[in-house]
């Protein structure tokens, strides 16, 4: 391929993903808090965006396209408000689950009040609304593929939930005592998830011609995991092995999970089994793209990656962020975008001035920052990365 002419998106993907030279980078950003947008209104965002899809395209975010696989609960719980206090609510959610919300400041993480899952009784009435049977959940994918596989964006499905999901319906605590006391039963609820995924990927994936699979977990803390390696490998790689076997039969071979925290522990075991791409690569947390990438090499794909504090300090601590990450960004592989969505302590200015940077490292002319609004005009720091990303 001549890659001195501009790529589709498509072909931009795939080749910086395998290693390929590209003719610049991939342009991807993780989104934003809410209070963070709320700032931003203030300090010169347009009001009317006021979301994570608005701002991003905004920011002329790279697209891509998503695959539908119907993988949730149904029929879900009641969303509905049980108690109002002067300063939260307590709720219940669709997945069962009572958590407290607050009124004011941030409102991303709720107090979890009571968790849908306590005991294997609870998980037994719970397992039916997660029935691969249930009609529900078909797509006419055969009808779909023309469109599909005709795109000129990044194709991509889900590629599930092993242990997150999991967490959320008993709770972290449960999962790590129920590791030892109610394996059994753990192991069960891992099985048939992966039951689930294998029976929506597989029709999807037999019409439609994939490039990438991404799934989420979030189980580790800043120290690392919420059950140790040896507990994960024996209860959770057995039937997470046969979803990435079925979507590398298909040709998929970027495989990523969102989780943050360290996850130096998980991932030579994500590694064995297929699942090669990791996000957001939380810095703060010990998981460091250049040092994943000194470790793992080119077996591994980085998502994520760029340290939140720093694009929140002085715009040469942004600088000093972009020029520790430009290696691993010229090697490929590599999506760089801060490493979890954007918090409120960011301005607006150093977001800014953190995007045109970005893109002068990932190659994109002047001419391609002048067609983003919020960019144009502004002038790189440092010159463009020129040459060629990959290969």
């Amino acid at each position: 391929m001549d890659v001195a002419k501009k790529m589709t998106h498509r072909e931009r993907f795939r080749r910086l993903m395998h290693y390929q030279t590209v003719d610049r980078g991939v342009h991807h950003e993780f989104g934003f808090l809410k209070e963070t947008w709320e700032r931003w209104h203030n300090e010169g965002l347009p009001a009317q965006y006021s979301d994570i899809p608005s701002i991003e395209g905004y920011f002329g975010r790279d697209p891509v396209a998503m695959v539908p696989v119907s993988f949730g609960i149904n029929p879900p719980f009641e969303s509905k408000v049980l108690e109002e206090k002067p300063d939260s609510i307590v709720k219940q959610t669709s997945d069962g689950a009572i958590v407290e919300v607050q009124r004011r400041g941030q409102q991303t993480i709720p107090h979890y009040v009571k968790y849908p899952i306590e005991s294997r009784k609870d998980w037994e009435a719970f397992k039916e609304r997660y029935n691969p049977a249930d009609p529900i959940r078909y797509h006419d994918y055969r009808g779909m593929a023309a469109r599909f596989n005709a795109m000129d964006v990044p194709v991509g499905i889900n590629a599930g939930s092993y242990l997150g999901w999991i967490r959320n319906w008993v709770g972290f605590e449960r999962v790590a005592i129920w590791a030892y006391d109610e394996r059994e039963l753990l192991a069960e609820m891992v099985e048939h998830l992966a039951d689930l995924f294998y029976k929506m990927l597989e029709p999807a994936l037999k019409y439609i011609e994939v490039d990438f699979a991404h799934g989420w977990e979030d189980i580790c803390f800043n120290s690392g995991p919420v059950i140790g390696p040896n507990i994960f490998r024996e209860i959770v790689l057995p039937p997470m092995r046969r979803v990435m076997r079925l979507l590398r039969q298909h040709g998929v071979d970027v495989i990523a999970t969102d989780c943050d925290g360290n996850i130096w522990a998980l991932a030579p075991l994500w590694l064995e089994v297929g699942l090669n791409a990791m996000f957001p690569c939380e810095v703060n947390a010990g998981s460091d793209p250049v040092e994943l990438r000194r470790k793992f090499g080119r077996d591994m794909l980085l998502y994520g990656g760029v340290a939140k504090k720093a694009i929140a300090g002085t715009k040469q601590e942004i600088l000093d962020e972009m020029a520790k990450l430009a290696p691993v960004v010229a090697d490929g592989g590599f999506i760089p975008m801060i490493d979890h969505r954007c918090p409120e302590y960011v301005s607006y200015d150093n977001y800014r001035f953190y995007q045109r940077e970005k893109l002068a490292m990932l190659g994109f002319t002047q001419e391609e920052v002048d067609e983003i609004e919020p960019l144009r005009g502004m002038k790189a720091t440092t010159p463009c990365a020129g040459g060629l990303i990959g290969g």
